[in-house]
């Protein structure tokens, strides 16, 4: 793990239109600033394949494009991105610090940007199964399945970023997508790996077995197959607020999502929080970005 010592202005958690807008206007205003993220698909607008209606691009143009110009932006002003996934935060502190798979980050101030992506247990099987061979962290708990076969659920960078890292390991790697198409930079890669079996269209309806992990039931083209796997990482997307990271440090409202004032703060010093996170009756790419600069004018103030 690369842990730094160094304390930056602020840390923004997500790179989506929010983050990465707020990335904007916070290293304009001279803060150094670092985003951590997944990757461009792992948001909802990072996925979208066709955008119409965002302001001042007059489109068809894929989600992935706005977000990209709009780090490109960020990058511009002096903002630094870094893909990592963040799994902890110690936030009740006067200088802030977050834990990712890859190191540690230290800041005064924290954005949290982290969408509403974040899905319960949906699949048959998987809870009962989570830590018995259900995992959502290949770099955590990939070296306990050496010379042994696993699934991957999922059709996003992290997943295929987690798929690439497994191959060090298991015998096999059994890509299970739900999509027809695997897009991100590391797709090829993954698609050309030996030992990676790439199943596209493919819904999985179950994870089975008793004490542990056994096989996975999966279907494609109205055809059932039941695939022996010791392990099964599901990077799949849902609905709700991506909050679990945080560790209850964050007030939230009953149904999940984080609660903030008018100028995007949280219930603690220092932490703001902005887009689909955040409790807000109407979600869309415009407002987040917009929310993103409120949250980044609010944190300059708080900083100086």
């Amino acid at each position: 793990m690369n842990t730094s010592e160094k304390v930056y202005d602020a840390i923004v958690i997500g790179g989506g239109p929010a983050g990465a807008s707020a990335a904007i206007y916070l290293a304009r205003a001279g803060h150094s600033t670092i985003v951590l993220d997944k990757g461009i698909s792992s948001g909802a607008l990072g996925m979208a394949e066709r955008i119409v209606n965002y302001p001042g691009i007059p489109g068809p143009v894929s989600g992935a494009d706005i977000v990209n110009a709009i780090r490109s932006q960020a990058q511009g002003f002096g903002a630094t991105f870094i893909t990592d996934k963040v799994i902890g935060v110690d936030l009740l502190e006067p200088v802030k610090t977050v834990y990712g798979n890859n190191g540690e980050y230290r800041a005064r101030v924290v954005v949290l940007a982290t969408g509403s992506m974040g899905r319960q247990t949906t699949i048959q099987g998987e809870k009962n199964l989570v830590g018995r061979g259900v995992s959502y962290c290949a770099t955590c708990d990939g070296a306990f399945y050496k010379g042994r076969p696993v699934a991957v659920v999922g059709n996003n960078d992290e997943a295929v970023e987690e798929a690439l890292f497994l191959t060090r390991f298991a015998s096999r790697v059994f890509f299970i997508c739900p999509t027809r198409e695997l897009k991100g930079s590391l797709a090829s890669q993954l698609l050309d790996h030996p030992n990676v079996q790439f199943s596209p269209s493919t819904t999985i309806l179950a994870i089975e077995g008793e004490r542990a992990v056994e096989a996975v039931r999966v279907r494609s083209q109205s055809r059932e197959e039941r695939i022996a796997v010791d392990g099964v990482f599901v990077y799949l997307q849902g609905a709700r607020p991506v909050t679990d990271f945080l560790g209850g440090q964050v007030e939230l409202a009953p149904s999940g999502c984080v609660k903030v004032d008018s100028n995007a703060r949280t219930s603690v010093p220092g932490v703001f929080a902005v887009g689909d996170l955040v409790c807000a009756r109407i979600r869309q790419a415009v407002i987040a970005a917009a929310d993103g600069v409120v949250a980044a004018m609010s944190a300059d103030m708080y900083l100086r």
